[in-house]
Order: structure tokens, then C-alpha cells, then sequence
């Protein structure tokens, strides 16, 4: 729209001649072109000079998508309540409100917007049952957000009653039943089965639901294919060649750059990193901050790039002009991650680490770095990436801050004369089985207590009315309230022994309690989450506290607490000991291994022999493994686990031939499995 016509416009609206649909599109045309301050006049002059009509609250609602576009959040809002004051029921009105109150910081106040506008959709269509949903997505995310999950559940619940087959709410109310250790998990959700229930799960949800790696595949693929299917998510952005007499270009692309757990992990491998053979390019995605740990990360490494505000495309455009020869994913399926940056393959070599523990069950991510422990030989079929390994897989920061003063045990409200076994690992973490575990070495250990995060008023009660019932006094289970990152570190030494979870065991907070010389007691299972805390107690030096077995992590635990304080002692002294000079720690040497693993993938990329990831058959595993009952049954106790999955597929194959798919399903067992005619002939002359 040229000046001309903006005055023609102006014109027309005065005289009552311009209809609202051409003022909209006017108005759009004008700011698409970056005059944005015709199109505000626009809008202003059309909506004084018709007060009375009808559609005066759509104008206002357009109104103030556009004052919110040019950042006058306050303007916005302002047209919003008066698009609301006009129709009180236009419920997108009501939703882009209580969006504006959360971003100014008024939560409670946005909360009540929503719950206002779900409550006055009466009638029974198609837009009202989708505003509702939405209203009630944003009602159920504020209150994940600040740790409200009774009341997440509730618009969770709301929400899948109405339609059950949303993924994203499906995998949400997963994770706030795990947040509130809320036993079972699968089967209270509404009209779903179970198994279509968990084939919805989240794959960072799986990882603590079961020790069952080759669902956590199957579903990570699923996500993938769902999440990724734009149709141009396997077009390459780069395929110049990887130079040799230059740097390597290393990107690392994380929302957690900052005070989170794997910032901590991560901070001082920036610092570590030799600038003459790479150039690192931290790529954030994350929430602002301006933290002590960011600013390390911005220090050190060569160029730091906010993609926050890029669309994948942009982006993915922006690396691939960085020219990155290896696009590191420390997001992995994680909250904030940009998987759609990754599907557009922005880089030619494209690696998982860190930030997820598990595979990412993707077409486009080519290797996994882990270590012997966590991924041994034998384990690398779970994996679709090719699995590459360092001494130790995680990094940490040997220049932690701890505070002066640590707190007392009375401070910390633990008795002073009895055992402290403590584990901090986040609520999600604590599966029945684990806790019953626990409760097991209570049992065994009169004169001790566990110590625990504070999970909330609600679910610290939940969980200490679960050991009364079964014999455990309550009162046994102190819950620790979180603290600063180094008065957390400074209280760790309170503690006797950490007892660990499975699946998802301790990853930052067993290098915390191991860095503070407090002995982690582990148990390893199959799947990446269940093995890393033994990767760790193992590079810490302390190998004898990594447990095989349930009975042995609990008769274990039992000891070192009653007969075994002499060891116990030992344990404590060696982690001390060794703090300087053991794999854990040795940031050093951890940052000439993993630029040792990039070498070598840009050698294998230009030899022309670049892994493919095998995605074969992951339909059926997903299947077969949502089918399991994992609230009834540990999978991971199963002492044929190998053979569960391949009598499954052998069924399957029988009904309907199954191609071999490089893992459990090869050309030997389909050679061995009873062909689906032959099986029908056998239950005709059954018959």
C-alpha cells in the first residue's frame, strides 16, 4: 500500500466507507512493507470512528497482535482488554491476554484470564472445544512452570477427556504424574489404554518409566517422525567439503548454556578447549540469562550466537553460512531443544551428547558420544547413531563454587546421631520400585534416615504415607528445600551415603555428591539413564559401589550403614584422594579426547564413510514395549530381556513378515520363525 493509498484509506474509513476486512488487509500489507506506524494509525482511525460496530473487538484483537509485534506489549494489552470489554466470550482474545500478564510476570492474573474464558465456553462446536484446549494447555504449562502439578493435572485431565489423541498433552500429563511420584503412572490416563497411553510418552519421560532401551528407541523415532516431518527436514544445508589445514568448526547447540545442570557440566570444557585446532560456535536457545556460568561460556568460547528468536530455517541458515563442520546437540529430547534446526542438517556431521541420556532415534543425527560403561559393545544395538567413546563421557567443572559455610546437621534439620543416606535426584527420577528399595533398607537400618530433595508440600506427603503403609516411619524421609547451586554442594558432606535411582539415576548431583566425597551407592541397568551414575562412581574410583543387582544394592547399602562404616570411611577418603587426579575430573583430558572423537568424524566424513543411522523395524519395538505393564513389573529385572522382545517381533512376523532390521530381528531368526502360511495351515487341521 503506497502513501496515496494509505491517505485514500484515511479517507474512507472517515466517511464510514471502508469495510473491516480491507482495513485488515491494508493494515498488514503496511506493516509487511515496515511501515508499521501507517498501519498503527490504521487501526486507530478505523476503530474511532467505528464504536458501534459489531466487529469492533476483532479490530482491536488485530490491533494489538500488531502493537505486540513492534513490542508495545503495553499497548497490546490495552487492546486486548478492549476487544474483551466488547465481546467478553472471543476467546482468542482471552488467551492472548493472559499470554501478555505471564510475560510481564503475572502469572496468578493470567491464570485467572484462562480459567475465566474456559468457564464461559458453554456451547458445545468445534472452535469452543479448541479454545478450551488451548485455555486449558496454557492454564496446565503456567502451573508446571511454577511447580503447581496437582493443579497441572487437573487441566491436563480436562484436556485429554476432551480429545486424547494430543500428543503433547498425553506426554505432559506423563511428566506431572512422574514429577509427583504418582504410582502408576500409565494406566490413570482418560480414554486411552495403557499402551496407547505410554506410545504418546515423551522419550525424556520413557527414560525414567523403564529400563527398557529398545522402547526408549522406538519411541524416540516416533517423536522424531512426528515432531520432524515438515518435508524439508532432510534438505542439506551445507556439503562443501571439511578442509584440512584449517581449524575444525565445532558448534554446540544447548537452551541450558547458564546456571542449569549440564551449564555446570559443561562450562569448563569451553575454557578447556585447544583454540588451535578448533573454533567454537556456542549456539543459545535458551531463556535470557546473564548468569555467572553464561558468562564463562561467552568468555570462552570464540562466538557466542542467540538463536532464541531465529525460526529453524533462520537458524539453520546461520550455521550453515558458520560454515560449522560439526553441529553438536547437547538438547538432545529436551525441553527448549531445537530438533527442527537439526532436521534441516545444518552441518555435515551432527552429533548427540550430554544433554539427553539416550538416542535420539533420528535420520539425521550420526554419532553418540557416551563411554565403555555407559554404551559397551554389546549395548550399541539399542542405538541408532554410531556410538563413539571418551574415558569418561561427562565433563565437569573443577572451578564449582562451594560456599565458606556449609549448614549443620540441625540446621539442615537431620538428626545428629543417626545414619544420613541421602539422594537428590529430581522427583521424576523416583519410580515405586526405586522407593520400595528404599524403603527395603530403612527397614534393614532402624537408626536412619533419607534424605530427599523437598518435592513439595503434596508429594513429600504422598511418598511419607507410602512408607507408613508399609512399615517405614514417615517422619524417616527429611526433605532437603533446594538451595543456591554452592550451598547445595556445601550441605553434601551431611550426608553419610547417596543411594541412587533406576532407571534414571543420578547424573550432575552423583558428580556433585562424588566431587563433595560423598560415596554414591548405584545400580546399573541396560538403558543410557541407568548406567551413567555407574560411569561416574567408576571414574571417580570407587568401582565397588556400582551393584548388579537389586538384592546386592540393597544388602550393600544395609552394610555400609551397620558393619561396614570402616569401608564406608575408605570410600570417603579415596574419593578425596583421587578428586585431583581420577577420570571424573580430568576436564583436561576429557577436552583432548572429545577433540580427539571429532577428528576423527571429520576423517571418516571425508573417506566418504559417514554412519547411517539404522531406523529399521522401530514401529514394532515401539509397539511391544508400550505394551508392557512397566508399573506392575520392572523390565529391567527380566532375565531374558533380549528374548521378551524377539518372541514379540517372532509373533508379529507370523501374522505379518517382518523385514530383518539389523538388531534382534536378523536373516537367521526370520529363517527360524514358522511362515505365516505355514502356520495357517497348521491351525486349519487344528480346526
Amino acid at each position: 500500500m503506497t502513501q496515496n493509498a494509505f491517505l485514500a484509506a484515511i479517507q474512507k474509513i472517515t466517511s464510514g466507507a471502508l469495510p473491516l476486512t480491507e482495513m485488515i488487509s491494508g493494515a498488514q500489507q503496511l506493516a509487511k512493507a515496515g511501515q508499521a506506524d501507517y498501519a498503527r494509525q490504521l487501526y486507530q482511525v478505523w476503530i474511532n470512528f467505528n464504536g458501534e460496530n459489531p466487529l469492533l473487538f476483532v479490530a482491536n484483537f488485530n490491533y494489538s497482535t500488531l502493537l505486540s509485534q513492534l513490542g508495545e506489549e503495553a499497548g497490546a494489552e490495552a487492546a486486548l482488554r478492549a476487544a474483551l470489554a466488547q465481546n467478553p466470550d472471543f476467546s482468542p482474545a482471552r488467551i492472548n491476554l493472559g499470554s501478555a500478564l505471564e510475560r510481564r510476570g503475572a502469572a496468578k492474573e493470567a491464570v485467572e484470564q484462562w480459567k475465566n474464558g474456559a468457564e464461559r465456553l458453554s456451547a458445545v462446536t468445534g472452535d469452543a472445544i479448541e479454545y478450551k484446549i488451548t485455555l486449558l494447555k496454557q492454564i496446565s504449562r503456567v502451573f508446571s512452570d511454577n511447580l503447581q502439578h496437582e493443579s497441572a493435572e487437573a487441566a491436563l485431565r480436562q484436556c485429554l477427556d476432551l480429545n486424547p489423541n494430543q500428543r503433547d498433552v498425553a506426554e505432559q500429563f506423563a511428566a506431572v504424574r512422574l514429577a509427583q511420584c504418582k504410582w502408576p503412572i500409565a494406566p490413570d490416563a482418560p480414554r486411552m489404554t495403557r499402551g496407547e497411553f505410554v506410545s504418546k510418552f515423551h522419550p525424556l519421560s520413557a527414560c525414567a518409566y523403564g529400563d527398557d532401551p529398545y522402547l526408549h528407541l522406538g519411541l524416540a523415532n516416533d517423536y522424531v517422525r512426528k515432531l520432524a516431518a515438515s518435508g524439508n527436514e532432510m534438505s542439506d544445508r551445507r556439503n562443501a567439503p571439511i578442509g584440512e589445514n584449517r581449524r575444525l568448526r565445532i558448534g554446540y547447540l544447548s537452551s541450558d548454556l547458564r546456571s542449569h545442570a549440564v551449564g555446570y557440566l559443561m562450562v569448563q570444557l569451553f575454557e578447556a578447549h585447544d583454540p588451535s585446532g578448533i573454533e567454537v560456535f556456542a549456539y543459545y536457545c535458551g531463556i535470557p540469562s546473564e548468569d555467572g556460568i553464561t558468562q564463562r561460556i561467552k568468555g570462552a568460547a570464540e562466538h557466542w550466537i542467540d538463536i532464541r528468536n531465529m525460526s529453524d530455517d533462520e537458524a539453520a541458515a546461520r550455521i550453515a553460512a558458520d560454515e560449522i563442520d560439526i553441529l553438536v546437540d547437547v538438547n538432545g529430547h529436551t525441553r527448549d531443544a531445537r530438533l527442527g534446526v537439526f532436521a534441516r542438517k545444518p552441518a555435515p556431521i551432527q552429533v548427540n551428547w550430554l544433554g539427553y541420556p539416550g538416542t535420539m532415534g533420528s535420520p539425521f543425527h550420526h554419532y553418540i558420544i557416551a563411554d565403555d560403561w555407559i554404551i559397551p559393545e554389546d549395548l550399541e544395538r539399542f542405538y541408532s547413531e554410531r556410538v563413539l567413546h571418551l574415558p569418561c563421557y561427562q565433563p565437569n567443572d573443577r572451578k564449582r563454587i562451594i560456599a565458606e559455610k556449609g549448614q549443620t546437621r540441625a540446621e539442615a534439620g537431620l538428626p545428629e546421631d543417626k545414619f544420613v543416606f541421602c539422594c537428590f535426584n529430581a522427583a521424576h527420577k523416583v519410580t515405586r520400585f526405586s522407593f520400595e528399595r528404599w524403603l527395603e533398607i530403612l527397614r534393614q537400618t532402624p537408626d536412619s534416615v533419607l534424605w530427599l530433595l523437598d518435592y513439595g508440600a503434596e508429594t513429600n506427603k504422598r511418598l511419607a504415607a507410602y512408607a507408613s503403609e508399609r512399615g517405614v516411619d514417615g517422619s524417616r524421609l527429611i526433605p532437603a528445600p533446594k538451595l543456591a547451586n554452592p550451598h547445595h554442594l556445601a550441605r553434601y558432606p551431611l550426608a553419610d551415603l547417596f543411594i541412587d535411582t533406576i532407571p534414571y539415576g543420578a547424573h550432575t548431583t552423583a558428580s556433585d555428591a562424588l566431587w563433595m566425597g560423598v560415596p554414591v551407592l548405584t545400580l546399573s541397568g541396560r538403558s543410557f539413564a541407568s548406567r551413567v551414575c555407574g560411569s561416574l562412581v567408576r571414574a571417580a574410583g570407587v568401582p565397588e559401589l556400582v551393584c548388579a543387582s537389586q538384592n546386592e544394592f540393597v544388602s550393600r547399602a544395609a552394610a555400609l550403614a551397620t558393619s561396614d562404616r570402616v569401608t564406608l570411611a575408605s570410600y570417603r577418603e579415596r574419593l578425596l584422594t583421587n578428586r585431583d587426579t581420577c577420570a571424573l575430573f580430568d576436564i583436561d583430558g576429557l577436552a583432548r579426547g572429545i577433540e580427539k572423537l571429532y577428528r576423527q568424524m571429520a576423517d571418516e566424513y571425508r573417506a566418504g564413510a559417514m554412519p547411517q543411522p539404522n531406523l529399521r523395524g522401530l514401529d514394532a519395538y515401539l509397539d511391544i514395549g508400550a505394551a508392557y505393564d512397566h508399573d506392575a513389573a520392572e523390565i529391567g529385572l527380566l532375565a531374558d530381556y533380549e528374548g521378551y522382545y524377539r518372541d514379540a517381533i517372532a509373533a508379529r512376523h507370523r501374522a505379518r513378515p517382518l523385514s530383518p532390521d539389523g538388531r534382534l530381528w536378523t536373516e537367521t531368526e526370520i529363517a527360524g520363525a514358522v511362515p505365516p502360511t505355514v502356520a495357517r495351515r497348521a491351525n486349519a487341521r487344528a480346526a
